[in-house]
């Protein structure tokens, strides 16, 4: 199914459940030690051999397909035919133009004229900054921009791409209706619907065999507008897709995409052909529910991850085989971090290791905030469901709220603090002398994702954000921006992050005046262009109610995480009737800015427990220094150079377990990653000294126990990243 459809779906529900349906069963690879084998995980030693095999004859309805598209495609061409070409002119980027015809002159052509490796290469064109197909031919005039596979928008077309191929071989192998069948963040997957039947990883290699088929045929995509009606004849065999037509397709007429012998509603656009995908695997396999809704029908879903080089296959298995080893859920419990129970699905326990983390970030964003001019606030947990009514999250997320009823009045948890905070800005008459007024709250917030959905600390019920929202007037949003970003770009260089920036601007449907927008977007131009950092245009991706930046993050392994956002609000202070008294005397509505750095603090330390692999820097780190006696003699000097240090604030033990050994003790010391070892005998004891080395065995000698305690005092301060390489 097409991409925006998806798209179309996500819009209706602002916690885009849709578009990433909950799954009633996860299944996949890089599961913790200890927990049962799912299905899309790596073979056991025993072999067990599939029963799945290519069908003969097809399903009928894939001939039934063909036989109207053929028709249908047919006239289609001959229309295109039929038009009078025109002289057009194509500006390339660097400002070149090319002649062309329209309706004649496709991208690949205007491509293959400036070189063939760049024909070659190119995934997908941007015709007046709008995706469209290689092969499509020009209708007029136009700006045009060839993208290769290292472009965001050409990663997604080619995903989408190579969706569809596995969709051709789910149908030629089960038989079953698809539903839908995106490009995700890392690669695609294709939801089915198949009575009585299940996938199973077993069935991967004949899966994959069948799409090699297709990708060695080079079938070509194939465009067609169609008409409604059309289409709903061509699938009536899908309910699903028929649900689809009814009930989001609003147009007269929409497209579709044929690869071989599929057949899919989809918006594309496509690569060329299915050759261009040069390797790919199918990557895991799970159940979930018909867009997300648990009492809905139950598909099958297949992921699968591709490219245009076996090359960044091998790389890509190769940061998934290191991702699996940091996955933050094995690590949480094999250093004693955290875990999850079953009694309460969703939200975490954090061990006193785990929260000596959850507070030290929390802590130092207070900090943080105390120097930037925030002031922080507690807003109450639980809302009348009116409060929701106002603000509109009622009608588009009561789903995922925890709701009750006391005394026949609807009441639920919070889920985010903005409505909470638009109460305290208006519980008494403001002045422009309080604006800016920065309010910040880490409340807990409950949000009810279905339990398919919930995912370590990166999907729970239960969490806190390091949540802030700005109200100010129109003239203060650059500096408020300015500061946002200062505030960003601070704490992601000290926990060792690179960063990427994207400038969402005014959607098709929007609310307010253009006027508005206007100021704003150029406002948030203008900030982005001073601060220095290499940003890009999302064009019309902002939200309704205002324009955003989006911020991703990248950690150790190049993995992208948006947590991060700034977003400006025109809405709710209408929703609220918020209002200022301004310099004049008179009210005026003030501009609200939502922003956060970490995001939730829950999948922040999720993201940090994997880019540092379980190797806290010593400022977060809950095993900070252990004192390890050379022998049972020295276990009293031990003691007292852990009482010393524990006493100026840092986490310590002495291991006197008599059962060890030194070096075993040692080897548990940096095993267990703490920072620092500090070793203790006969002559640190006469000296009041300790030998210092380090989790990777790094040896900084002999020093003194207030240098030792003097230099922890700055790695804390300074939050150095590289806390053991000198001493």
């Amino acid at each position: 199914m097409a991409e925006n459809v998806a798209d179309q779906i996500s819009n209706m529900d602002i916690n885009n459940q849709p578009q990433a349906p909950a799954e009633a069963k996860s299944k996949g690879n890089g599961k913790p030690k200890g927990e049962a084998k799912q299905k899309g995980e790596a073979k056991p030693k025993a072999e067990v051999k599939t029963t799945l095999k290519e069908l003969n004859p097809w399903p009928v309805y894939i001939q039934d397909r063909i036989a109207l598209w053929d028709k249908l495609k047919a006239e289609a061409d001959a229309a295109i035919a039929a038009k009078v070409p025109t002289p057009i002119q194509i500006t390339l980027p660097d400002g070149k133009i090319v002649e062309g015809n329209s309706w004649r002159t496709s991208p690949f052509d205007i491509a293959s004229g400036i070189s063939a490796g760049l024909a070659e290469n190119t995934v997908i064109a941007k015709v007046n900054g709008k995706l469209w197909d290689l092969d499509r031919p020009l209708e007029e005039s136009c700006s045009l921009q060839l993208l290769k596979f290292d472009d965001e928008d050409a990663q997604k077309v080619f995903w989408h791409s190579t969706a569809h191929i596995l969709g051709e071989a789910l149908e030629r192998c089960y038989g079953g209706c698809l539903c839908y069948g995106p490009p995700i963040e890392n690669g695609f997957y294709y939801d089915m619907f198949i009575q009585d039947q299940q996938v199973s990883n077993f069935d991967f290699p004949v899966l994959e065999n069948v799409m090699k088929a297709a990708i060695k045929e080079k079938q070509p995509f194939e465009r067609l507008e169609m008409k409604k009606e059309d289409l709903l004849e061509m699938f009536k065999y899908n309910e699903f897709k028929v649900r689809i037509l009814n009930e989001k397709v609003d147009t007269p007429t929409t497209t579709a995409y044929r690869c071989g012998p599929l057949i899919d509603l989809c918006l594309g656009p496509h690569v060329r052909h299915t050759g261009k995908i040069k390797a790919f695997q199918i990557t895991k396999n799970s159940s979930t529910y018909w867009e997300g809704k648990a009492d809905a029908e139950s598909l099958q879903r297949v992921y699968g991850i591709s490219f245009p080089d076996n090359k960044q296959l091998k790389e890509w298995q190769r940061i998934q085989e290191e991702a699996a080893k940091r996955d933050h859920r094995k690590l949480g419990r094999e250093y004693e971090l955290f875990f999850f129970h079953e009694l309460s699905p969703g939200a975490c326990f954090f061990t006193p290791h785990g929260a000596h983390i959850y507070n030290t970030l929390v802590d130092f964003l207070r900090n943080e905030y105390r120097q930037r001019g925030f002031q922080e606030v507690i807003t109450p947990n639980v809302y009348n469901s009116k409060l929701w009514l106002t603000s509109g999250h009622w009608q588009h997320y009561s789903e995922n709220m925890f709701s009750f009823e006391v005394e026949k009045e609807t009441y639920a948890m919070k889920p985010m603090n903005c409505p909470g905070h638009c109460l305290l800005f208006d519980h008494r008459v403001r002045s422009w002398r309080e604006l800016p007024l920065r309010l910040a709250d880490f409340g807990v917030l409950h949000r009810n994702e279905l339990s398919g959905a919930l995912s370590g600390l990166t999907r729970v019920r239960r969490f806190q954000q390091d949540d802030a929202h700005i109200f100010c007037t129109m003239g203060q949003i650059k500096n408020e921006i300015n500061g946002a970003l200062a505030f960003l770009r601070d704490v992601y260089q000290i926990f060792g992050f690179t960063f990427q920036l994207r400038l969402s601007t005014r959607p098709e449907k929007y609310l307010g005046e253009i006027e508005t927008w206007n100021h704003a977007e150029k406002e948030l131009t203008e900030s982005l262009n001073e601060f220095g950092e290499a940003w890009q245009l999302n064009p019309g991706d902002g939200a309704f109610y205002g324009p955003k930046i989006d911020i991703t993050i990248m950690d150790a392994l190049r993995r992208p995480h948006q947590c991060a956002t700034i977003q400006l609000d025109f809405q709710l202070p209408i929703r609220f009737n918020l209002s200022f008294i301004n310099e004049s005397g008179e009210k005026e509505k003030p501009v609200i800015i939502h922003r956060a750095i970490l995001g939730s603090v829950e999948r922040m330390i999720a993201i940090l427990t994997e880019s540092y692999a379980g190797k806290w820097p010593f400022w977060l780190s809950p095993r900070q220094c252990v004192v390890v006696p050379v022998g049972p003699m020295f276990d009293g000097y031990a003691q007292q150079v852990r009482e010393q240090i524990a006493a100026a604030g840092f986490r310590i033990t002495a291991d006197i377990d008599a059962g060890d050994t030194m070096n075993k003790k040692i080897r548990n010391g940096q095993l267990s990653q703490h920072n620092f070892i500090l070793v203790v005998g006969e002559k640190e004891q006469t000296n009041g000294t300790v030998n210092i080395r380090t989790r990777d065995n790094k040896v900084h000698g002999e020093h003194s126990v207030a240098k030792v305690i003097e230099r922890f005092t700055q790695l804390s301060k300074e939050r150095i990243l590289n806390s053991e390489d000198s001493f």
